[in-house]
């Protein structure tokens, strides 16, 4: 019998149409797509649905986006199945902002909450450096070491006749599957790529994203974060959730403001994630809600570990007869 981990998309897997098939077949789906509407007091939906790509992509609207969709899949799920989620998981995580995903999927937060929370982290982390201050950047066929070590050395700048001076680049996403994202100053980054093509890596790639997210340049981010969240109504989840922070599974509500302020200038250990849950036992990921980018991460870190994805009322459906 298969041993159940449900997990959510980060940014970067937001598409226009995504949740409409859900919106259209499912009232419960509805509802939760009024609700963040309503939170957000704007048509967050008709962007999802009809919308323009790049307004979407926004983070400030993509990360609410993207856990509206995701929502919605739980909550038809478990309207369909005639279950809770956390009558068939183990546990639970989330890819960055997916982490907020998962936490209203196990009780935590309430979607409301969490749209407006999200609404904020986007902004922040959007505000916290200058555009084209900072920028991040993919490494591919990389480890942790050999990713950190490019970092150290990328972000020495020596000038002649002045004292070597440090800019800040640092691992933000430890994906698995030998990708690692790293992030900071652009002109750091930018260095990084050069070295990384000297040092035998497979492929190094400068990202389409607007800020130096999960690094320690978000310190701004963070502090609005915690300001934030310290006044959040934060319930205990009724399954465990794996932080990004720490790979480790957390069930204490008064822990959950901490970890989610860290998140905001920490890496996503992404990786250490799933290895987790495999050591918990879990056979099977399913992955809820648009794209389906960690179900393949999930085939590359435990390649026994089953791995699907469900956000069409179709996938959902297949689903359920398995479940």
């Amino acid at each position: 019998m298969s041993v159940h981990a449900f997990v959510f998309p980060g940014q970067g897997s937001q598409s226009v149409g995504m949740g409409l098939g859900l919106y259209e077949a499912f009232s419960v789906a509805r509802e939760v797509f009024q609700e963040v509407d309503d939170a957000l007091e704007e048509h967050l939906s008709k962007l999802i649905f009809t919308g323009d790509t790049a307004e979407l992509t926004r983070t400030e609207n993509a990360q609410p986006a993207l856990m509206a969709v995701s929502l919605a899949t739980v909550r038809v799920l478990e309207a369909e199945g005639g279950f809770k989620l956390a009558d068939k998981a183990t546990v639970v995580a989330g890819h960055s902002l997916g982490e907020y995903s998962a936490l209203a999927a196990a009780g935590a937060l309430g979607i409301a909450q969490t749209a407006r929370l999200l609404r904020l982290r986007g902004l922040a982390m959007q505000e916290a450096v200058p555009a084209g201050e900072g920028g991040m950047a993919a490494l591919l066929g990389v480890d942790a070491d050999l990713a950190q070590e490019i970092c150290t050395e990328a972000a020495r700048v020596a000038i002649e006749g002045e004292a070597e001076r440090q800019e800040t680049i640092e691992l933000a996403n430890d994906n698995g599957g030998g990708q690692i994202v790293i992030s900071g100053r652009l002109s750091a980054i930018e260095r990084a790529i050069a070295l990384a093509k000297t040092k035998g890596v497979k492929r190094a790639v400068l990202l389409p994203v607007s800020a130096p997210f999960h690094s320690s340049l978000m310190g701004a981010a963070a502090d609005r974060m915690a300001e934030a969240l310290a006044k959040a109504e934060i319930a205990t989840p009724a399954i465990p959730v794996i932080a990004n922070v720490t790979a480790a599974k957390n069930t204490d509500a008064t822990r959950i403001p901490d970890l989610l302020v860290r998140q905001v200038t920490g890496s996503v250990r992404w990786r250490e994630s799933v290895q987790a849950m495999a050591a918990m036992g879990v056979t099977s990921q399913i992955e809820l809600g648009a794209g389906k980018v960690l179900t393949g991460l999930a085939r590359r870190i435990v390649p026994d570990m089953t791995a699907r994805n469900a956000g069409t009322p179709e996938e959902i459906e297949a689903l359920l007869r398995d479940l």
